[in-house]
C-alpha cells in the first residue's frame, strides 16, 4: 500500500501553485471594512471644506476686544448647516456654533463660557483671545489633491472613515478568494429541517464557511448534493461557471461504494494531486485542481473538516489574499499524560490556561472521537502529536496550534 502522505508535504503541495489574486473590485464601504485598498486614493474636497467654527461661541474681530470688558452687537446667527451670510464689521458679533463657516470679517471664536449675552443685540467679551482662535482652517484635515489612503492598507474604522470624509461612496480594493462549499450525502439535511430516522443535520459547511469567512475570503453554499454523481458533477459546474478560486467539498472522497466525489471531480477534469494524509482526524484529505480552480475534499467527519480547514483552508486562503500567515503553532506543557502515537500525526482537541509563571497547559479532552462537535466548540487548541511519538507525562513540552485565546 502506497504510504500516507505527511502532513507538511501536503500543506507544502496544496500551497505550492497558490498565486495571490490580483482582480481588483469596486466595494461600497459597508463591504469594504476589512479588505486591502488595490490603489491609492486622493482626497477629491478639503476638510473642512472652508474655515469652520471649533466650538460654539461667538465670532469676532480681534481688533474690537482688545480692552475688556467690551460689548458688541450681535447682527445674526450661524448654526451648523447654515453659515451668516453677511460680514463682521467693527463693533459686531455672530451667534456661532460647532462646524459653521466663519462669516467674512472675523478672524475669532470667543466660546460661550467666556462671554455674557445682555438684553437686546448685545454680548458682552469677558476674555481677549488670538487670532484664529477655536478656528479649524480650510483643509485641516485634508486639502483636495492629497494622497490620504494607499495601496496596500487594510480598510478598518479609520480609513473607511475618512473615505466616507471625502465623500467616496465604494473603493478600489483587492478581490477576496471566493470559495464554494458543497456538502454531499443522502443522510444530511441542513439545520431547521425534518431529519429522516436514518439522517443527521448537516453542520461542516458552517464551521468550514466560518473559518474561511473570517479570513476574508467570500463564501458560496452550493449546498447539499444527494450520493448521485451527475448531481455532484452539476454542482461542480455551478462552481466552474462561478469563478471560483477553492472548491471545499464535504464528504464523499473516500472509497466507499456512495463516496461518489473523487469521480464527479476527474470526470469534470480534476487532476488528483494526493488523497489521505498522516494525520488523525483528516486521512481522507483530497487536493486536486480542475480549470484553474482549486479543490480541497474535506472528510465528512465534522472535527475532521474544522481541522483540515484550519490546517490547509485557511493558509491557502492567506496565500490567495497575498497575506502573511499568521502562525497559529506555540509552545505548551501537557496538563495530564498521554499515550504513545501511531504513525499519523494526531491532533488532539484540548482546552489550555495558563500556569502561574505565564506557560500555555494544554490538557486533552478524554474522548477524541472526530464526530464530537461539542468537544470541538470547548477547544481552546489542538495538540500535535507527531507520528511515533512515546507516551508523555503531565507537564511535559508539547506544540500546539491555537484556535483561541485561553480565556
Amino acid at each position: 500500500m502506497k504510504p500516507l502522505l505527511p502532513v507538511d508535504d501536503a500543506r507544502s503541495r496544496v500551497l505550492k501553485d497558490a498565486h495571490p489574486i490580483e482582480d481588483t473590485e469596486q466595494a461600497p464601504l459597508e463591504r469594504a471594512i476589512g479588505r486591502r485598498l488595490a490603489s491609492d486614493v486622493k482626497a477629491v474636497r478639503s476638510q473642512p471644506p472652508f474655515a469652520a467654527s471649533a466650538m460654539d461661541g461667538y465670532a469676532v474681530r480681534t481688533g474690537d476686544i482688545g480692552a475688556l470688558p467690551c460689548t458688541l452687537t450681535i447682527i445674526g446667527e450661524a448654526p451648523a448647516g447654515h453659515g451668516f451670510t453677511g460680514s463682521v464689521e467693527a463693533g459686531q458679533a455672530v451667534r456661532i456654533f460647532t462646524g459653521a463657516p466663519v462669516p467674512a470679517g472675523a478672524d475669532a471664536i470667543v466660546i460661550q463660557e467666556d462671554t455674557e449675552r445682555l438684553d437686546g443685540d448685545e454680548v458682552k467679551i469677558n476674555i481677549t483671545v488670538p487670532k484664529g482662535n477655536y478656528i479649524r482652517p480650510k483643509g485641516l484635515d485634508f486639502a483636495e489633491g492629497d494622497v490620504v489612503l494607499h495601496a496596500g492598507e487594510r480598510l478598518d474604522a479609520g480609513r473607511i472613515t475618512v473615505a466616507a470624509a471625502m465623500n467616496y461612496p465604494e473603493l478600489p480594493v483587492k478581490r477576496p478568494p471566493h470559495v464554494a462549499i458543497l456538502a454531499t450525502g443522502d443522510e444530511l439535511v441542513a439545520p431547521g429541517g425534518e431529519p429522516g430516522t436514518d439522517q443527521i443535520i448537516a453542520s461542516n459547511s458552517y464551521g468550514v464557511r466560518a473559518i474561511a469567512e473570517t479570513d476574508g475570503a467570500d463564501v458560496t453554499d452550493l449546498g447539499i448534493a444527494i450520493d448521485r454523481q451527475d448531481v455532484i458533477e452539476a454542482a461542480i459546474d455551478r462552481a466552474l461557471a462561478g469563478k471560483v478560486d477553492v472548491l471545499v467539498t464535504l464528504g464523499g472522497a473516500s472509497v466507499g461504494d456512495h463516496d461518489l466525489v473523487q469521480d464527479a471531480l476527474i470526470a469534470r477534469g480534476m487532476q488528483l494531486d494526493f488523497w489521505r494524509i498522516a494525520m488523525r482526524p483528516g486521512k481522507p484529505l483530497m487536493y486536486g485542481q480542475v480549470s484553474g480552480l482549486h479543490v480541497l475534499g474535506l472528510p465528512g467527519n465534522p472535527v475532521s473538516s474544522l481541522v483540515c480547514s484550519h490546517l490547509f483552508l485557511r493558509p491557502l486562503i492567506a496565500r490567495l489574499s497575498d497575506e502573511e500567515e499568521t502562525d497559529p503553532h506555540r509552545d505548551a506543557v501537557l496538563g495530564c499524560d498521554v499515550a504513545a502515537n501511531d504513525r499519523r500525526q494526531d491532533y488532539l482537541r484540548a482546552t489550555l490556561a495558563r500556569g502561574e509563571d505565564g506557560t500555555l497547559v494544554a490538557t486533552p479532552f478524554e474522548k477524541q472521537d472526530s464526530s464530537m462537535t461539542r468537544i470541538f466548540a470547548e477547544s481552546d487548541c489542538l495538540i500535535i502529536r507527531p507520528p511515533h511519538a512515546e507516551a508523555a507525562t503531565a507537564g511535559s513540552p508539547c506544540r500546539i496550534v491555537l484556535l483561541r485565546e485561553p480565556g
